[in-house]
């Protein structure tokens, strides 16, 4: 959970959204004239106020929230049934989090008996024979591994037990899924697919043709309202390094077609002179401008046409290059997945994970790509498009 705690965060988000609100009514004012735009300006700016406050609201209830999680960190323990990578890697990766919770991993055998995990105070491993014991206490979760093949009639008997008892019983997709807001594609298997739910934007034509519909409007709607701020941008970019204005790449889009991807440049020309590669932090080829443009994710505005023309949607899986679709594909499982649906100028993978260019980054980002597919609605757009807008206001962008 990303922490809005501290005072000055709070300060400096309602500061930039009043910013932000009102750049918008001026801007307005400023292309259809002050005289024709005062019928509509006022309730727009009533508007604009009333997503503040809804904002402070949400606020208010994440700093509520976040101080009964930290109570209850400490109070977390787990109960797995298995030893395998995936079990312990979790074991540790939630231990960053709540560094005192406990896990008490069950071994389905008794060479497995034997794990690394015994050196942490905080895990504890035994024999999968004894889960009737363990089933009595209280426990946060019971996690499934997949080392675990089958499941003994008497094992899946104590497990309903312990679900009318009210404890949760999950394996490793739900679990991620849940509470971590993604679904890792380590985690999955074909048949998952199959009986799964959600996906809904893959089969319901009517939430497909509304996100056209929505995609057709905003993008009009942000080209017009953006108009100033581009046009400054055009002037900075030819003060600062001369050259072309916009750069384009060829990208991987829905259902595997390449289409041409336009945005404002932010390199220098020759920036890709020893061959491609993905951007690193501090990367010397962007320039004074362009690292601002990334900042503020001023230099993805050019793809509103993009979207305009059908090719990407505003909120979806970021197209990648086909060259490094090549290399993913091959390191990563259902990679493909993510080109079913149309790719987006921002989406759930870049707003929950921090900017990054590496194989293991594409794992991440690909595992809140497949949460998206699979949870799409018009709230989780609605969300990451508040969620975009704070990146550009405190300039978290890359």
């Amino acid at each position: 959970m990303n922490s809005l705690t501290s005072r000055s965060t709070i300060t400096w988000l309602l500061l930039t959204s009043d910013i932000f609100g009102l750049l918008v009514c001026v801007n307005l004012a400023f292309l259809v004239g002050l005289e024709q735009s005062l019928d509509w300006i006022l309730p727009l700016f009533f508007t604009l106020w009333a997503v503040r406050q809804h904002l402070l609201r949400r606020i208010a209830w994440r700093l509520v929230t976040e101080k009964w999680v930290n109570t209850k960190k400490e109070q977390c323990c787990f109960l797995v049934l298995g030893t395998g990578e995936k079990a312990i890697n979790f074991g540790r990766e939630y231990q960053i989090i709540c560094p005192k919770s406990e896990f008490v991993f069950l071994a389905a055998n008794q060479t497995q008996v034997k794990s690394p995990v015994e050196e942490n105070k905080y895990f504890l491993v035994d024999k999968l024979e004894n889960f009737a014991q363990w089933s009595q206490q209280s426990w946060s979760g019971v996690l499934i591994d997949d080392t675990v093949e089958q499941l003994s009639d008497e094992l899946v008997r104590e497990l309903m037990k312990m679900r009318l008892r009210g404890v949760y019983i999950y394996n490793w997709a739900e679990f991620y899924e849940k509470f971590g807001q993604k679904i890792p594609p380590v985690c999955i298997k074909d048949d998952w697919f199959v009986f799964t739910s959600g996906f809904s934007l893959l089969h319901n034509r009517i939430n497909t043709k509304l996100k056209q519909l929505i995609d057709l409007v905003g993008a009009g709607f942000l080209l017009i309202v953006t108009l100033p701020i581009a046009l400054l941008t055009a002037i900075a970019i030819k003060l600062d390094s001369g050259g072309p204005i916009f750069y384009s790449q060829i990208r991987t889009g829905l259902n595997g077609k390449k289409f041409r991807v336009y945005k404002f440049r932010s390199m220098h020309q020759n920036a890709e002179q020893n061959g491609i590669q993905w951007t690193k932090e501090k990367d010397p080829r962007i320039t004074r401008v362009g690292r601002l443009l990334r900042l503020t994710r001023i230099d993805e505005l050019p793809q509103l046409w993009n979207v305009l023309k059908g090719e990407m949607s505003l909120v979806g899986p970021r197209p990648e290059r086909p060259e490094f679709d090549v290399l993913l594909r091959q390191e990563i499982p259902y990679y493909d997945v993510r080109y079913l649906i149309k790719p987006g100028i921002t989406g759930w993978a870049q707003v929950s994970y921090p900017y990054g260019a590496s194989v293991e980054d594409a794992h991440q980002k690909l595992a809140y790509d497949l949460y998206y597919l699979k949870n799409y609605s018009l709230l989780l757009d609605a969300a990451i498009a508040l969620k975009t807008m704070r990146v550009m206001l405190l300039g978290k962008g890359r």
